[in-house]
């Protein structure tokens, strides 16, 4: 499995997204119920992102590609 294909987890795709400055932040976002993954408040900043997921935090929406 190549690198571009395997999962990334939800807090480095909000640092990665510089969605967050920090790790410390992306944790507080998720854990307050603020981060949607495919329109559900996800609380879980290990969960596991694939091609195709979206995020969405403020009614802005990202893609995992």
């Amino acid at each position: 499995m190549s690198d571009e294909k395997k999962p990334i987890k939800l807090d480095q795709f909000l640092k990665f997204q510089n969605l967050v400055g920090s790790g410390g932040e992306a944790k507080t976002l998720i854990q307050e119920g603020l981060v949607l993954v495919n329109d559900a408040v996800e609380t879980r900043r290990g969960r596991k992102l694939a091609v195709g997921d979206r995020v969405t935090i403020d009614h802005q929406t990202w893609t995992v590609e």
